[in-house]
């Protein structure tokens, strides 16, 4: 029997997550970790939970990703990107819903680099006239 799954990647700052979306009951495990246990914070589960309560589909999809690079923040964000992105792959109609949210937008606000002749990137050593 084939099993029908739908992937995705989602990136953010640092991090980048590949999610891979099964029919099932709603288990949702990161880095083969349950979501609790590697998100620890309940604002970082809830984000990852977004794209799901808004199309209406938790607890009808088994979800595994793979994150690495970056923090907790980015790595959540990157997981709700490509469940986003994944659930476009299952239906097309639930694009206006995710788009109006901004789920489908990847952020693309990033580390600034750290300037030469400067201790970091807008840091600047104390000006002294004498």
């Amino acid at each position: 029997m084939k099993t029908v799954f739908f992937d995705a990647i989602g990136r953010r700052k640092e991090a980048v997550a590949r999610v891979r979306l099964v029919p099932g009951e709603g288990k949702v495990t990161v880095n083969k970790v349950p979501l609790l246990d590697f998100f620890k914070r309940e604002t970082l589960k809830m984000t990852i939970e977004q794209p799901l309560e808004l199309t209406e589909t938790l607890g009808k999809y088994d979800i595994s990703a793979n994150v690495n690079g970056g923090g907790l923040s980015g790595q959540a964000g990157a997981v709700r990107l490509g469940i986003a992105r994944a659930l476009l792959k299952i239906d097309e109609e639930y694009r206006p819903k995710l788009k109006q949210a901004g789920f489908l937008t990847r952020d693309p606000r990033m580390k600034e680099r750290k300037k030469y002749g400067q201790p970091g990137a807008r840091k600047r050593f104390q000006f002294s006239k004498r």
